[in-house]
């Protein structure tokens, strides 16, 4: 608690301090009086996540978020120990994202019960959508009648400043006009859109809201806790407006509550940004976030594959920190979001970034922009199914399988908790007719479905949602029952040449796996000597004169010694 004060002195100046603290000790302390779920104190290799919405899935009648426990308890239980059900609160638009009640179930998808339920099958992680809320929320609707309860709940700003260092993830207005019950109009900070208004952290009072939000989720059974564009928080005009010193301070002490009250749950800051920036939200290793999103493995892996070239993705791995007890990566390939190409600018010149993302517009990717501080559009975001992404429409199945698993080998096999989007593991293609329905790019990787229609594609047998799905839930079972796989267990880059992705992850007892990626379409020879066993197939496999990786394979080898050959 002494740490939590500090914290508010840091933010706000020792004055204004005690109002915030006894609010803040005073929520904490009604969360611990309640009787709250046990919690897993670390993660480990069996810790895979699925990512998804909680209207994934729809029957006549139901809550969806009934059908999608259904799914998941016959369908993904033994491949998945967390389920991430992106933002299930009612909202206004972004499939969620505008938020109009943070302590609501929408309506559509069932109640707080339908989540409780949920939760006796599988751990889950929610979103705390924490940077801004829907205009249509009492919050900003009461703003607009002048209810001075909420007069600085937002961030006021004139048009006329000069806002040009602020950074701008998207190619869209920074300040909305909104007209108060008074006459008056006023322009509100909106990042993201009209329709998401950013909230003024300047104010204690809605720090202390946000606490109690935070609180709110942990009481209601999250283990796992997704800090949504929490880069953006804090607003300095005359600043970038990112990464702002007290937006880290803001993020510790989410953790301090967070550890004091429910030690073991999980809090994940989703920022999409170069790598540096990235891992600072680590801050000492252990006062900060316990995992970042790992934002540069998307397009890395994709850019690799697209040329079948793996060293610019060899280099960056190389430079990887080794994680700690209390910090490790969140791992993914896909995302409900775009394959955000910002993480990677400076560690891929620019040039070969607009090649691969004009490569993929004329496969049917689509492509969100930003504007520099030149005026200048340049692509922040490639809308496309990570499979599509991978592949050629007129590839076969067989070819786009084969590099689907490739990437998918790397993912569940890094130093991390790896994620999985719920598209990908049901082998979904480009979904054009839900972005004619929304207009927006983004719907492309959105698709929803009918419990029995996508249930009875599944069982297709030799169909492709059928074989991604059986192929990759069996590669997810087979990583979890592998103790290298730990999230913190460190990992060697290996040199096989620019073809092959590899690495080595070796644990305090000298246990090793040596995982091989062919990220190309073509035949590679590895040098290779001694006697292993292919952790995938349980084969034994033995080397003298090297091996020979065929396209887009992968192998996961443990080496044999002469006393275990015995």
């Amino acid at each position: 608690m002494d740490r939590i004060k500090e914290r508010l002195s840091f933010i706000y100046g020792e004055q204004h301090i005690e109002p915030a603290y006894s609010r803040i000790k005073e929520a904490m302390d009604s969360t611990k009086k309640k009787s709250l779920r046990t919690r897993k104190q670390t993660w480990d290799e069996k810790d895979v996540v699925l990512i998804t919405y909680g209207d994934q899935f729809k029957e006549e009648g139901l809550p969806t978020l009934q059908s999608l426990k259904k799914m998941y308890d016959r369908s993904l239980a033994d491949k998945f120990g967390i389920v991430h059900i992106l933002p299930f609160y009612p909202y206004s638009s972004d499939d969620g994202f505008s938020v109009i009640d943070y302590r609501q179930v929408d309506p559509i998808m069932g109640d707080w019960n339908d989540i409780q339920e949920l939760s006796k099958s599988t751990r889950i992680m929610f979103d705390d959508v924490c940077n801004h809320i829907s205009a249509r929320s009492e919050w900003f609707q009461e703003y607009l009648k002048n209810n001075p309860k909420y007069e600085n709940y937002f961030v006021e700003a004139d048009p006329a400043e000069d806002l040009s260092m602020v950074t701008r993830p998207r190619a869209l207005p920074l300040l909305s006009p909104f007209r108060l019950a008074n006459g008056e109009e006023k322009h509100i900070w909106t990042t993201f859109s009209a329709d998401q208004i950013d909230l003024n952290f300047s104010n204690p009072d809605v720090l202390v809201e946000m606490v109690e939000v935070l609180l709110f989720y942990i009481e209601q059974g999250a283990e796992y806790i997704r800090l949504d564009a929490i880069g953006f928080m804090w607003k300095e005009i005359g600043t970038t407006c990112i990464h702002h010193e007290k937006t880290h301070e803001i993020v510790k002490l989410f953790r301090d509550v967070t550890d004091e009250v429910a030690k073991g749950t999980v809090l994940i800051t989703e920022t999409n940004v170069p790598h540096k920036d990235n891992v600072s939200y680590f801050g000492n290793g252990h006062d900060e976030a316990h995992m970042v999103y790992q934002f540069p493995l998307p397009p890395l892996v994709l850019y690799s594959i697209h040329n079948g070239n793996t060293r610019a993705l060899t280099e960056w791995a190389k430079g990887l920190p080794n994680s700690n007890p209390d910090t490790t990566f969140y791992n993914f390939l896909a995302s409900h979001d775009g394959i955000g190409v910002n993480p990677i600018r400076g560690i891929i010149p620019e040039e070969e970034i607009v090649a691969m993302v004009d490569a993929l517009k004329e496969e049917g990717a689509l492509v969100n922009y930003k504007k520099t501080e030149t005026g200048e559009n340049i692509p922040y975001e490639i809308n496309v199914t990570y499979f599509d992404a991978l592949n050629k429409q007129g590839d076969s199945d067989e070819l786009g399988i084969k590099r689907f698993l490739a990437a998918h080998s790397v993912l569940l096999t890094l130093p991390g908790v790896p994620a999985v989007y719920i598209q990908s593991i049901l082998g979904s293609r480009n979904d054009y007719e839900g972005v004619k329905e929304t207009g927006a790019n983004r719907s492309i990787n959105r698709q929803k479905y009918d419990f029995d229609e996508i249930g009875q594609e599944l069982l297709e047998s030799g169909s492709r949602r059928n074989r991604v799905f059986m192929e990759l839930t069996d590669i997810i079972k087979v990583r979890k029952e592998e103790a290298l796989f730990h999230p913190n267990v460190p990992m060697n880059v290996e040199d096989f040449g620019d073809s092959v992705f590899a690495f080595s992850r070796r644990d305090g007892q000298g246990q090793t796996v040596l995982v091989l990626n062919n990220l190309t379409g073509e035949d590679v020879a590895c040098e290779l000597s001694g006697t292993f066993l292919n952790i995938l197939t349980q084969e034994l496999m033995k080397f003298e004169t090297g091996l020979q990786l065929g396209p887009y394979q992968f192998l996961w080898l443990k080496p044999i010694h002469k006393e275990e050959k015995k």
